[in-house]
């Protein structure tokens, strides 16, 4: 299969026209008409159909769309890899770190420490939920991501690091239940607490809100919070509380506005993971960055963690 023409038919489906694609390729309108009856002939399914709209892809059309993309980027690594062999790592690296984890913690040291052995590399860092990593991964948009792990995700593959208890943060001024007193606070008392949680597609949010509805009881959401300083400004006037990690929680809210109090009865507990895709090889700079991270994760995990008991990043 030719590598021009899925560059043409990927060209098409994002411009949504043949006529836009072929000024954008600089190729007659006919020609272009031609490769996409070519590919169509080749794979013997109809690709694309006319709409008001323009075009738009069948299913068939959405399928190669997707591989498509995937042989291209391919494509595009292997010539920039062979042109740069030999040389330092270099390029653009993108990892994602979950706003609510004690990752967050290490941003400032995975610049400084990357940039330190790889002047080259350019590191994109961003905060990110769950719910649209797994495809932003798979599509090649970020290069591997630390988060909450959501369980088994097509496409991608978690390493576990560390399983957390979770803690309720609430306003130090809050009158809590007795228990709390011993800086427990039973999983009962917690659903009566007005709550602060990212979106439902975040892992936090749905470990927190399986565990209270499977008592029997109903999730009191007082509102959907995706920003650290908007969730401390909140908890700060004492409009509601949220659920953390230890590490996280000692971290955003350490001052002696707040209470961190564990969960019991039952213990919730998440799992914070590196993850990386499982359907094609890291660029060699991601592969560069990536041991960079594991070596700073370790690091982190000896001094203020025990360790999992197997050996997570033996395996890359």
């Amino acid at each position: 299969m030719d590598t021009r023409k899925l560059a043409y038919f990927v060209q098409i489906v994002d411009s949504g026209s043949i006529t836009k694609a072929a000024a954008v390729l600089h190729v007659a309108q006919p020609a272009l008409s031609q490769q996409v009856s070519a590919l169509e002939t080749e794979l013997k399914q109809r690709l694309l159909i006319r709409s008001k709209r323009g075009v738009e892809p069948t299913a068939a059309g959405h399928t190669l769309y997707r591989h498509a993309q995937t042989i291209l980027r391919l494509v595009e690594q292997a010539r920039i890899d062979v042109a740069a062999s030999g040389a330092a790592p270099s390029g653009r690296v993108s990892i994602a770190i979950a706003p609510y984890s004690m990752a967050s913690s290490l941003t400032p040291r995975i610049i400084s420490e990357v940039g330190r052995r790889y002047p080259d590399i350019v590191l994109h860092l961003t905060e990110i939920y769950g719910g649209v990593l797994s495809d932003a991964i798979k599509n090649g948009r970020l290069d591997m991501a630390l988060i909450y792990e959501p369980g088994p995700v097509r496409g991608v593959q978690f390493t576990t690091l560390i399983v957390e208890d979770l803690y309720l943060v609430v306003n130090s001024q809050r009158e809590l239940p007795v228990a709390a007193a011993t800086d427990n606070i039973t999983l009962d008392e917690v659903a009566a607490v007005g709550l602060f949680l990212p979106e439902q597609n975040h892992t936090l949010r749905q470990v927190v809100q399986a565990a209270i509805e499977s008592r029997g009881l109903e999730l009191k959401l007082v509102g959907e919070v995706e920003s650290v300083p908007a969730l401390t400004r909140l908890l700060r006037t004492d409009l509601g509380a949220t659920i953390l990690p230890k590490t996280a929680a000692d971290t955003l809210f350490h001052e002696e506005d707040f209470r961190v109090l564990r969960i019991v009865d039952p213990a919730l507990q998440c799992r914070i993971a590196l993850c990386t895709p499982d359907h094609e090889p890291l660029s060699e700079a991601a592969s560069a960055v990536l041991l960079v991270l594991k070596e700073m994760l370790q690091e982190m995990l000896r001094s203020k963690y025990s360790p999992l008991p197997t050996a997570p990043f033996e395996a890359s």
